[in-house]
């Protein structure tokens, strides 16, 4: 479903040359829940805007679903972001003087769907995310971090995306609330077939996840994951 071959992102500063991400292979089937560990500066934001095309590797290819992203035009990679992968982070990135709906409708409106259908499409993956009805007209900026964070959620899988890549999705939350919204991601992820990719430095998250890598000096590799944790 996904699958990295040999990525290398290289940046040059002055005379020096980093390599967050150097020679990166792995795959990643579909319908799992992953996590990518590693501190702060590891590289891991780096992988995940190569993977979300929101940047271009120096080398390597990534795939998703079949199609060599790496290889893309610009004009095809916008249709690739919109359509196929779901972005979450964790400063929500919401419109504050949206509503939560009109947050979710949003990316819809881009791919052409009626509003007729965006309304109540949103208005199902919010209660689908456990945001209360009552909730859906309030704007943005006045929901709690837990809320935004599964408004955010219901915006990811507005166009339902092959893959969705969540950028530290738990950082601003306390552990309560950042325990209900990885149970939310890992059941989305198994009910849905959807890839879910986190990049986190929260143990007790990737403690929950089907695989679980570590990112450290440009290089990934595979642990263990404990059985009791998975489904």
């Amino acid at each position: 479903m996904l699958e990295v071959r040999d990525v290398v992102k290289v940046f040059k500063t002055g005379d020096n040359t980093i390599k967050p991400v150097n020679g990166i292979s792995f795959t990643v089937e579909q319908g799992t829940f992953a996590a990518i560990l590693g501190k702060s500066g590891s590289g891991k934001s780096t992988l995940l805007s190569l993977l979300g095309a929101l940047d271009k590797a120096t080398s390597g290819d990534v795939v998703v679903d079949g199609v060599n992203i790496s290889a893309l035009p610009d004009a095809k990679l916008t249709a690739y972001r919109r359509d196929d992968i779901g972005f979450v982070f964790q400063a929500y990135n919401l419109i504050p003087n949206l509503s939560a709906k009109d947050n979710v409708m949003l990316p819809m409106e881009f791919a052409g769907l009626s509003r007729a259908e965006r309304s109540s499409r949103a208005a199902e993956l919010l209660v689908q995310v456990g945001l209360e009805e009552d909730m859906h007209d309030r704007k943005a900026n006045k929901l709690s971090g837990g809320m935004a964070q599964r408004v955010s959620i219901a915006r990811a899988l507005a166009n339902n995306p092959k893959l969705i890549l969540a950028d530290e999705p738990t950082g601003n939350l306390d552990d309560e609330t950042g325990e209900l919204i990885i149970d939310l991601l890992r059941s989305l992820s198994h009910e849905k077939n959807t890839t879910i990719l986190v990049v986190t430095h929260d143990h007790a998250l990737a403690a929950k996840t089907d695989r679980k890598f570590r990112l450290a000096r440009g290089r990934l590799t595979e642990e263990p994951v404990r059985a009791a944790h998975l489904h």
